[in-house]
């Protein structure tokens, strides 16, 4: 079958077309029509030459403007060394191959994540794909923790900081994720497992951010870390189920003892109070006793004294007052010897012999039932 030199055995090849489907070999032909048309004469001579050569000194000229948008920084490299650093604007510098310009990004948060990585939606931590090479960490009590988090940097707005980013640092990114796992595992290395499941996580993000900021530094990366967050911190997938029920015993555990310590907290008080109260009835008795003691002394030392002045006087008196005191509260009925011997039958009205209530005894008899 004959072959056709300029399209192969399938044909003669249609001529080359643009992506909106013009002639391109016409449109070069038109080009060079127009452009032969600027030249006296319908050719390149030497005033054409020279045309051509001070067009392309002023696109060379011109090709050294360049903005930088105001989330950007300029680094202006003349000869591959650093020249200065310009701020957000239109700028110029010799055109290349004398002098380029950088403009990393300074002001944009970057995020990285160590031990998951997220798909699509990246609020969506629970679907996260888990990374154990990268999340599975020894703590200090030697257990197993599975850590997720993720670190935000941005380029450090010190002085300096952007050449830093651009020439200390091969990769950046690259120099984050390890400088984050290094520092969390040394973190978690020296930490029980307890309190970062709970109460510590806090205190990590902090540890951690301020270790991977001094190593940072210490580098000379310029590279800032905003924060440190930590997304999951789970037992290995293999032992969750186990851990989960230890988890759930030293929950009750503790609900105990906060109930027993309750109890303690209400028994306690009581008991005390108590014990006060009857230290204190003691007390007070105790001072009563000694009052009246001190009192009945003083009493039987001043009627010593009146004895001795006139013991008979005060001998009667004292029996009288004896007698007294024992029958104040007694009825009685006196009958004279003399008439009693006369044969006379006293009458004795039994009936209102009867002992009638005394004011002093119903209100002692009222005192004893409030006591009581």
């Amino acid at each position: 079958m004959p072959t056709n030199m300029s399209g192969g055995p399938w044909g003669s090849r249609p001529p080359p077309r643009d992506p909106h489907g013009r002639d391109l070999e016409e449109q070069i032909r038109r080009a060079q029509d127009k452009l032969m048309t600027w030249f006296p004469g319908g050719g390149f001579g030497r005033k054409g030459i020279g045309m051509l050569a001070l067009v392309a000194v002023l696109l060379w000229g011109f090709s050294g403007f360049f903005r930088v948008q105001p989330d950007e920084r300029g680094v202006v490299l003349r000869f591959g060394e650093i020249q200065r650093e310009v701020q957000p604007g239109l700028n110029y510098h010799l055109p290349y191959p004398i002098e380029q310009a950088l403009t990393p990004k300074v002001t944009r948060i970057n995020r990285i994540d160590v031990g998951m990585r997220l798909a699509g939606d990246t609020r969506r931590i629970d679907v996260a794909q888990n990374v154990p090479e990268e999340g599975l960490m020894l703590t200090g009590d030697e257990n197993i923790a599975d850590v997720d988090f993720s670190v935000f940097w941005r380029v450090s707005p010190r002085p300096g900081s952007t050449t830093d980013y651009l020439f200390n640092v091969r990769n950046p990114e690259g120099a984050v994720t390890a400088v984050a796992e290094s520092a969390m595992r040394e973190v978690i290395g020296r930490s029980m497992l307890q309190p970062i499941l709970t109460e510590g996580r806090q205190t990590v993000e902090t540890e951690v951010h301020e270790l991977m900021r001094a190593t940072l530094d210490h580098y000379g990366a310029g590279i800032l870390v905003t924060q440190v967050q930590l997304q999951r911190v789970d037992p290995p997938q293999q032992v969750i189920d186990a851990f989960r029920d230890v988890q759930a015993a030293r929950a009750d555990a503790e609900r105990a003892e906060n109930q027993a310590q309750t109890f303690a907290n209400r028994v306690i008080p009581e008991a005390r109070g108590k014990a006060a109260q009857i230290v204190q009835a003691a007390e007070a008795y105790r001072e009563q006793m000694v009052v009246e003691a001190r009192g009945q002394a003083a009493r039987f030392t001043k009627v010593l004294g009146e004895y001795a002045k006139a013991p008979e006087v005060t001998r009667r008196r004292l029996h009288i007052e004896t007698m007294e005191h024992l029958f104040q509260d007694t009825d009685k009925i006196i009958i004279d010897a003399d008439a009693s011997g006369s044969g006379v039958v006293p009458y004795l009205p039994l009936n209102e012999l009867k002992r009638q209530p005394r004011p002093s005894d119903a209100g002692k008899d009222k005192a004893k039932g409030d006591a009581q």
